[in-house]
């Protein structure tokens, strides 16, 4: 049986990205999309890039309407409203992948403090699977919401939270430093985004107060199962896509060779996890749903480098990976 998919907030960069894989996908179609702004066009008017492949037309967001015609939703909206329209959705009976951060942490007082705004389904809070198949596939499999998780998040909890579970490095002095590409600013018009602004350039932003901060710190705390302390610093850089983060650990009488070995024990089931012994670059994964990771010495540290697409693994990729493990596919089909 073909999964049916739908998309709600159907015009952002993450909604295209699972348009164009739902394209290649064997077990899945794309069958409806929602914006409040585009209702009545195509998302192929949307997109560019789909016309002649996918004319899926653009309809308002009616939560009943969806989840008859759907298996399950994927909610590209903003925090807030994207957890409202959510608990709509799932009280329908239909199953839900949510791309905002409404869901990813583990209390309310730290979403409500970093976000914020008021909670609309604060029972969810902490209750809802975080959508990383790497340490939660088995409870992804049965859920009827999965919180997709961050872009830079993603990029830091892989390298570090094996490494804080088997006690490898100080969990009280970790330094992320990340750098990404304009596509992870959204599609919508900012001054900040703009061509001029960023061409030839790079620039630090958030600084001390970006809120994947808690994400990535709540996320290692959870697999690792001690608390942390984490220093998060992003950077914008002048390409499309990608995240690279460079992230200095202080180890536990260990040197690079142990971080790898331990890489390659916990993710030796996990398809898009690679630990590579040369040092990651953003184009190396660019398109691709895969994390390549690599560690070096440094005098008293380790510096550990990732990368990613923050469209694909980042996103809208690991976002069919979690609907690949909803529906009892393998994680690969499609990606």
């Amino acid at each position: 049986m073909t999964i049916r998919v739908g998309i709600v907030g159907a015009t952002g960069y993450t909604a295209l990205e699972v348009a164009r894989l739902l394209l290649a996908h064997p077990e899945a179609e794309l069958v409806a999309a929602t914006s409040r702004a585009e209702e009545g066009t195509s998302i192929a008017e949307i997109h560019p890039e789909l016309a002649g492949r996918c004319e899926v037309a653009i309809e308002s967001l009616d939560p009943a309407s969806l989840a008859k015609k759907c298996d399950v939703v994927m909610c590209c909206l903003p925090h807030g409203a994207s957890a409202e329209t959510c608990k709509e959705l799932v009280a329908e009976g239909v199953r839900v992948i949510d791309f905002s951060a409404d869901f990813r942490l583990s209390d309310q007082v730290t979403y409500e403090k970093w976000y914020g705004v008021e909670h609309p389904w604060p029972e969810r809070i902490g209750s809802t699977v975080y959508g990383l198949p790497e340490f939660f596939a088995e409870q992804i499999r049965q859920a009827d919401l999965v919180a997709n998780p961050g872009c830079y998040p993603t990029s830091a909890i892989l390298p570090l939270a094996p490494l804080i579970a088997n006690q490898l490095i100080e969990a009280t002095d970790i330094i992320v430093d990340s750098k990404s590409g304009v596509s992870g600013a959204g599609r919508s018009a900012k001054v900040a985004t703009l061509y001029c602004e960023v061409n030839e350039s790079i620039a630090a932003y958030g600084v001390g107060c970006h809120r994947h901060q808690p994400e990535m710190a709540d996320l290692v705390q959870r697999i690792g199962g001690q608390e942390i302390s984490l220093l998060f610093t992003p950077h914008l850089t002048p390409m499309d896509r990608g995240i690279l983060s460079t992230i200095y650990v202080r180890p536990r009488n260990i040197h690079a060779a142990e971080v790898m070995a331990c890489w390659r024990k916990q993710y030796a089931d996990s398809p898009f996890v690679n630990a590579v012994d040369h040092l990651p670059a953003t184009k190396h994964v660019s398109g691709t749903n895969y994390v390549q990771m690599s560690a070096r010495d440094a005098g008293d540290r380790i510096v550990l480098v990732s990368a990613i697409d923050n469209l694909t693994k980042g996103a809208s990729g690991a976002a069919i990976q979690n609907m690949n493990v909803m529906f009892g596919l393998e994680q690969t089909t499609g990606l």
